[in-house]
């Protein structure tokens, strides 16, 4: 564990409530700390989540843009609700991303855990894309992930962040809950 790790995961604690709370400040915030995560992960070799990381930060932008000036009046986004069609695309999505990064990290790179590594990569990409979008289904992909990387950190010795996931999962779960009761999904 490093200061710089220590550092982010204090900043991705904070992003994350703020996303739960729906407040756009999570994605300056997320901004910071996916810029210093794609160094950490630089640092262990998991190439394709150093990758994400940086795809994070593109988001990160996009996400702000979405909250604060998308939608009517510009006065950004409400929480929704994805039907099965686009659920289904995204995952598909998801899963084609997966199977190629993890060709390319397998093939061309020493990355340790290529396979795992690129799933994660892949999905999590979905999922902060509807994240961004206000998707209220971005909560149960994100619980999923979670629990699947706490346990990729723990084995690549990254316990800090492992524990940052373990909160994350337990953040999603109230992020799903949140969002599911907020009135713009039911109006």
């Amino acid at each position: 564990m490093s200061g710089l790790e220590l550092f982010a995961a204090a900043l991705g604690v904070i992003a994350v409530w703020l996303t739960v709370k729906q407040n756009p400040w999570c994605w300056p915030i997320g901004l910071v700390m996916v810029l210093l995560y794609s160094w950490i992960f630089f640092e262990v070799k998991l190439y394709s989540d150093m990758l994400l990381q940086v795809i994070y930060a593109a988001l990160q932008v996009y996400g702000w843009w979405q909250w604060t000036r998308a939608g009517d009046a510009h006065h950004g986004r409400q929480v929704t609700e994805l039907s099965t069609r686009p659920i289904l695309l995204g995952l598909a999505a998801g899963a084609v991303g997966s199977l190629l990064l993890g060709a390319a990290m397998a093939h061309w790179t020493d990355a340790a855990q290529p396979w795992l590594d690129a799933a994660l990569t892949g999905f999590s990409l979905v999922a902060q894309l509807w994240m961004a979008q206000k998707r209220v289904q971005c909560w149960p992909l994100w619980i999923v992930l979670d629990v699947i990387f706490v346990s990729l950190f723990i084995y690549k010795g990254l316990y800090l962040t492992a524990a940052l996931y373990g909160l994350f999962t337990l953040i999603a779960v109230q992020g799903w809950r949140e969002w599911r009761a907020d009135p713009a999904l039911h109006a």
